[in-house]
C-alpha cells in the first residue's frame, strides 16, 4: 500500500520571513522526508546553498535563485552549505484557492511544474531582496493583513513569476521529447479543461495515440494524464466555491458538467468532500 504524504500548509492567510535570522536553519531538518505542500511559496536564496528534491527532482539551490514551490509539490531538503539567508512568503491553501490562480497563471504554469527553481541576474536579485525586505517590514508591523492587499501582493508575484518565466524560456532551455510533450499538453488542458476532458481530443490535438499520450506523461510526470486534467478543473472550482457567491448549479455549468449531480461526484472523488462541504468548510 503506498504511504500517503504528509501535508505542509500555514495556519493564516500569509506569512513572510527570513531562514537564518526569523527562523533558525534547524528548521529546514522538519522536512528531510517527503511532504506535500498544500500551500503556496515563494523563496528566494540570498546565501548558502540548499540541497533539495522537489517534484521527485534534486536541485542545488544556489545564491540568486528564485524558488516557486506551488500547491501540490513534493519537497524534501537533504541538507545546506555555509550560512543561509533564504527569504519567503507563504500563501495559505485556503487563501490560494480564493484568487484563480489557474486562470491567472495558465500561460507559465506548466513551465514551473518543471522547472521551479529559477537563477537570476544581480540586478533581478537586488530587486528581489528590496521587495521581500518590504514585505518582512510590512508583515512585523502588520500591514499585511486585509486580504485584498495580499491578494495585490500575491497578483505582484505572479505578474513578476510569468515574466521570469517567458524569459526563462526565451533562453532556448532543450527539453526532451517528453518533456516537451508534456508541456504542450499541460498547455492544452489549461486552455481547453473548461470543454474538453478526454485524453483523446489532448492526443487528436497532439497527433499522437491516446495511450502514447497516456504513457509519456505519466513517464515524466509521475501522474496520469486524466489527474492533471482533473486537477486543473477541481483548482477552479474551488476557487469558484470560495470566493464568488455562485450557486453550485452555476458552477457546475459554468465548467461544463451536465448536471449538479455529475459535478458533484467528480469534486467528491477528487477532494474527498462534496461542494457544498467544502464551501463550508
Amino acid at each position: 500500500m503506498e504511504r500517503k504524504l504528509p501535508d505542509l500548509d500555514i495556519p493564516e492567510n500569509f506569512v513572510t520571513g527570513l531562514v537564518g535570522e526569523d527562523f533558525p536553519e534547524a528548521i529546514l531538518g522538519l522536512y528531510r522526508y517527503p511532504c506535500r505542500l498544500k500551500a503556496g511559496i515563494f523563496a528566494f536564496c540570498s546565501e548558502g546553498v540548499l540541497d533539495a528534491t522537489i517534484n521527485l527532482n534534486r536541485y542545488r539551490i544556489e545564491p540568486d535563485s528564485f524558488i516557486t514551490l506551488s500547491p501540490g509539490s513534493v519537497i524534501q531538503f537533504h541538507g545546506s552549505e555555509g550560512p543561509l539567508r533564504v527569504y519567503f512568503v507563504g500563501f495559505s491553501s485556503e487563501f490560494m484557492v480564493n484568487v484563480n490562480l489557474i486562470r491567472s497563471a495558465s500561460d507559465f504554469f506548466p513551465v514551473v511544474i518543471e522547472e521551479p527553481v529559477l537563477k537570476l541576474s544581480p540586478e533581478e536579485a537586488e530587486l528581489y531582496v528590496d521587495y521581500y525586505k518590504l514585505l518582512r517590514k510590512s508583515f512585523l508591523m502588520q500591514h499585511m493583513q486585509n486580504p485584498e492587499m495580499l491578494k495585490c501582493v500575491l497578483n505582484l508575484f505572479v505578474l513578476g513569476i510569468g515574466q521570469m518565466y517567458r524569459e526563462y524560456e526565451g533562453n532556448g532551455k532543450i527539453l526532451t521529447r517528453g518533456e516537451e510533450l508534456c508541456k504542450k499538453f499541460v498547455q492544452l488542458a489549461m486552455k481547453h479543461y473548461v470543454a474538453e476532458r478526454s485524453i483523446s481530443f489532448y492526443a487528436e490535438k497532439l497527433r499522437i495515440t491516446p495511450q502514447h499520450l497516456s504513457v509519456t506523461v505519466k513517464k515524466v510526470t509521475r501522474r496520469k494524464a486524466t489527474d492533471i486534467i482533473a486537477r486543473i478543473v477541481v483548482m477552479d472550482a474551488k476557487a469558484q466555491l470560495k470566493s464568488t457567491d455562485l450557486t453550485i448549479q452555476e458552477i457546475s455549468y459554468s465548467l461544463n458538467f451536465p448536471n449538479v449531480s455529475f459535478f458533484g461526484k467528480y469534486f467528491k472523488r477528487y477532494v474527498g468532500m462534496s461542494p457544498n462541504e467544502y464551501r463550508k468548510s
